[in-house]
């Protein structure tokens, strides 16, 4: 049975499956909420079974219809590819099994079908072998977001989603102007080829800098993230969920992917940018959290926080500090995408998310706030919760270099995030009634939400497997072992 196991290509199923999904949603309108959910399912099941063929691999090369690089086109899989694909799989089911009670008919139709290629398309990008895959892949997930922003129907949701079309276009510009320069320069476009022969020269610092710029803006990285709020805090619920959790992560993994492969030997100088640029991030994103007086801008700019943590690994560079941003990624990944969800429980069901005004709700969804103390825990990195664990590698990492002021940083940002954390957990305890608005909040929307927190707070005490994963084809030392 194990042989079996191990001969099956898991590797392509967690892009097939979705993209039936959606195609079978569109066609299928009744069914989509079953065919959705029977979708999720199924990729958790084919990450799981490429997990247990990477355990024994350790590292996977797939060419596509039999023709390898460079002629033809390779999917690739480590544990790098695979914690970010658990992740996707994880927060993509809590996602669906959220989104069947949340959406109306009319909005439904419109969300399953988008939501699932989105799905498929970021499973691709993290299985992807080569840079012009990645470009392809890259403009799917972010087409499909904009049309997701766009589902509100909202004059902001619509302002939103043009502002987020034109800067996700804007970034693909850059990227594509890059990736055209490296392949001029190298002569191949697959990043196991590109490791062994690029070579610094001004080409390719002028491709890394318009590449890394185009990520960089898609990931929202400050002084780039003007677009990330107003698209997050008028996006339904879910699609905040998956855009903040998801969507910003795709292009940090292309830029780390590179990263580890061929941009680190461009210079030291700009690593100390990316953590220059992370530290201000970390800080001007709690900040403003703390000055929102609406609870999905002040998710949103936490957001903008948190992933400035993720860019204090580039100056560090070692193992240690990339396991550590990596596995806040992680945590991350499930916390905000439960407080997304418990910040759209509270509007289903108050009509608002007036920070002020949150307490006559809260008292009536007990578990709705049950959720976002729990995903809060990991957001401030207390423990026990995997954002703990990110921020102790990171400390550690920071102290062992030599380079104590990133952990300061990392202190700051903590007590920043347990300002905005409190200010609205405070809420909890007041001597508000309940409100007497009509209207029940269906249980697994609560349910979702205090799942996924629960995955945040459980990463801080089962952290053999996240790691272990990471040592998988070993992405972090030595790459891709093409």
């Amino acid at each position: 049975m194990a042989l079996i196991l191990e001969q099956v290509p898991w590797i392509v199923m967690p892009i097939i499956f979705p993209l039936i999904g959606s195609m079978l949603c569109f066609l299928f309108p009744a069914k989509a909420k079953s065919l959705s959910l029977l979708t999720s399912l199924v990729v958790l099941t084919c990450v799981t079974g490429l997990g247990w063929q990477l355990k024994a691999l350790g590292s996977l090369r797939y060419p596509i219809g039999g023709w390898g690089a460079p002629l033809g086109i390779d999917l690739y899989a480590d544990g790098l590819s695979l914690l970010m694909l658990l992740m996707a799989a994880l927060v993509g089911l809590g996602i669906s099994i959220y989104s069947s009670s949340y959406f109306s008919r009319d909005k439904a139709n419109h969300f399953w079908p988008l939501w699932l290629l989105l799905c498929g398309a970021l499973n691709a990008l993290f299985l992807s072998a080569d840079i012009f895959n990645l470009y392809v892949t890259l403009e799917l997930l972010g087409l499909t977001a904009v049309a997701l922003v766009a589902l509100a129907g909202s004059a902001n949701a619509l302002i939103s989603a043009m502002r987020y079309l034109l800067v996700s276009l804007l970034g693909s510009l850059f990227y594509l102007l890059g990736v055209a320069l490296i392949y001029h320069s190298v002569g191949s476009l697959d990043i196991a080829i590109l490791a062994q022969r690029v070579e610094p020269s001004p080409a390719v610092w002028t491709a890394v800098g318009l590449i890394s710029t185009g990520l960089l803006l898609k990931t929202a990285l400050f002084p780039m993230h003007f677009w990330l709020p107003p698209a997050h805090a008028s996006a339904p619920a879910p699609v905040s969920a998956l855009m903040s959790a998801l969507v910003v992560k795709a292009s940090f993994y292309i830029l780390l992917r590179m990263w580890l492969e061929f941009f680190q030997t461009q210079g030291g100088s700009f690593a100390n940018l990316l953590g220059l640029l992370g530290a201000a991030a970390v800080l001007w994103g709690g900040i403003q959290a703390l000055r929102q007086t609406r609870l999905k801008l002040l998710i949103a700019y936490s957001t903008v926080s948190q992933l400035g943590y993720l860019f204090l690994a580039f100056p560090l560079g070692t193992s240690l500090a990339w396991k550590g941003a990596l596995y806040m990624l992680f945590s991350h990944a499930m916390a905000k995408a439960a407080m997304f969800m418990a910040a759209g429980n509270i509007q289903f069901l108050g009509g608002h998310d007036r920070i002020a005004e949150l307490g006559p709700i809260t008292q009536r969804l007990p578990l709705t706030l049950t959720a976002f103390a729990l995903a809060g825990i990991s957001i401030m990195g207390l423990p026990p919760s995997g954002g703990f664990i990110g921020k102790w590698l990171l400390l550690q990492a920071s102290i062992e270099s030599g380079q104590w002021w990133w952990g300061i940083i990392l202190l700051l940002g903590g007590f920043l995030a347990a300002g905005y954390v409190f200010k609205v957990i405070g809420h909890v305890f007041t001597h508000d009634e309940p409100t007497s608005q009509a209207g029940k909040l269906p249980a697994t929307m609560e349910w979702s939400a205090l799942g996924l927190a629960l995955i945040a707070v459980l990463l801080g005490i089962f952290t053999y497997w996240p790691l272990a994963m990471l040592e998988m084809g070993s992405p972090i030392g030595t790459g891709y072992s093409g």
